[in-house]
């Protein structure tokens, strides 16, 4: 009978029956960094939307930058509080977060608040019943993850 080889260095930790071969460090890296990373991304992206394809200004640029401060602190905040939550609320704000953001960014280009509101609500619908599905999948009533 065959048996597995030990594994080199050191214990290898556990996180929901997953092994998590990341460090401490590297979690805390991106539990911040991605955030970052994606504010600025969607800064220049509102940025882009509101000039229309027009001439950078000092303006565009201080817009840009106030939204993805913005961007970067509600979506630290939406990570850092949401889990706290029941399934149902948890995927209504994580789902909430993505639809105005969705529709903040819709509306740069010009669009009318309806068709930006309607744009939001389609993308709140649609990856709350993502978010439902997945947690309502892994976690018993209590929000407590099912192993």
């Amino acid at each position: 009978m065959a048996h597995a080889a030990p594994a080199s260095g050191g214990p290898v930790r556990m996180t929901g029956g997953s092994p998590d071969v990341f460090s401490p460090q590297v979690h805390l890296a991106a539990r911040y960094g991605i955030p970052v990373v994606l504010g600025l991304v969607y800064g220049y992206w509102a940025a882009a939307n509101r000039r229309g394809g027009g001439e950078i200004t000092g303006w565009n640029i201080l817009f840009g930058f106030v939204t993805a401060l913005a961007f970067i602190v509600l979506c630290i905040a939406v990570a850092t509080f949401a889990p706290l939550l029941k399934r149902e609320l948890h995927s209504l704000v994580k789902s909430a977060f993505a639809g105005a953001a969705v529709g903040f960014l819709y509306s740069q280009t010009g669009e009318s608040v309806l068709r930006s509101t309607a744009l939001g609500l389609v993308v709140t619908a649609g990856v709350f019943a993502v978010f439902f599905y997945r947690y309502y999948t892994r976690e018993d009533g209590e929000g407590n993850r099912i192993r």
